[in-house]
């Protein structure tokens, strides 16, 4: 059975991406809660900017679970990239998502790999880039696995990065790594511009796809754009897709008005009475 989430950034440098609650964790807690989601989605400065214990009071106040931490702000707020061409600043991006992975472990929630997965280009060909990234996930992997939970890889669209784009080449770079403890993140937002087929892609993607970004064509809440969703929902239930689906969409017209939306469209085709 799926599960809802909505996410939340504490990050100022990100402003005007793509996440329904910004700033304040305790409101956006509170939020979720009422409206019914099961999960929060974080996306922290980095691992010390959330107090643990407040966030625990939290997820018991409201009901919730953490669904994932996203580790973005280490290139967003940092500039830092586990394929960038110094070895220096790879090693920092490691100890970053390191600690972010420790942080999401204490609460179940795995660490996501989007942004910080870099571009090839410049003194790296591709090739090289691949192989940088190969080695992060699966040192990350391992160290995900220490902690209880898996690492969630993201294939991004074409305008974001240059290395994975689809979810049948995230699958090829899975079942390349060493580690066998990393999934793939499914964004319906970055597949609606790179898969010819949507659900077929996921069908493609099986057991391979740890986590879903439930987001509609024009990355605002689903139901607000074009997609379809009644197929994505049954290819979803075909690979018995288990796992969070989470609103990384932008908060338009508003953050209420997104986060209503995403649970509307939730219970409509992943609900007990959704249609099959």
């Amino acid at each position: 059975m799926t599960r809802s989430a909505v996410t939340v950034s504490l990050v100022p440098e990100a402003r005007g991406g793509p996440f329904v609650f910004w700033d304040d964790l305790a409101a956006a807690c509170q939020r979720a809660g009422e409206l019914g989601f099961d999960a929060v989605e974080i996306f922290a400065p980095g691992p010390d900017a959330v107090d643990r214990d407040e966030l625990r009071r939290l997820l018991d106040r409201h009901g919730l679970r953490v669904a994932a931490v996203g580790t973005g702000a280490g290139m967003v707020k940092h500039g830092l990239s586990l394929t960038s061409p110094d070895a220096a600043q790879r090693e920092q991006a490691l100890q970053f998502v390191r600690r972010m992975i420790e942080f999401g472990g204490a609460f179940q929630a795995p660490a996501i790999i989007g942004s910080m997965q870099g571009r090839w280009g410049g003194p790296l060909d591709r090739p090289a880039a691949l192989d940088l990234l190969r080695s992060a996930l699966d040192d990350l992997g391992a160290h995900a696995e220490r902690h209880g939970v898996p690492l969630i890889y993201e294939p991004l669209n074409r305008y974001e990065t240059n290395l994975v784009t689809t979810v049948e080449a995230g699958v090829g770079l899975l079942e390349s790594l060493a580690t066998g403890n990393v999934r793939l993140l499914a964004d319906l937002f970055h597949m609606n511009i790179e898969e010819a087929d949507l659900a077929a892609a996921i069908r493609g993607g099986g057991a391979w796809i740890g986590h879903v970004h439930f987001v509609d064509s024009n990355r605002r809440a689903a139901g607000m754009g074009h997609l379809d969703f009644a197929p994505l929902a049954a290819a979803l239930r075909e690979i018995n897709y288990g796992g969070y689906l989470s609103a990384e969409a932008l908060p338009l017209p508003d953050p209420e008005s997104a986060a209503r939306q995403t649970i509307q469209s939730y219970r409509h085709f992943f609900g007990r009475t959704a249609p099959s």
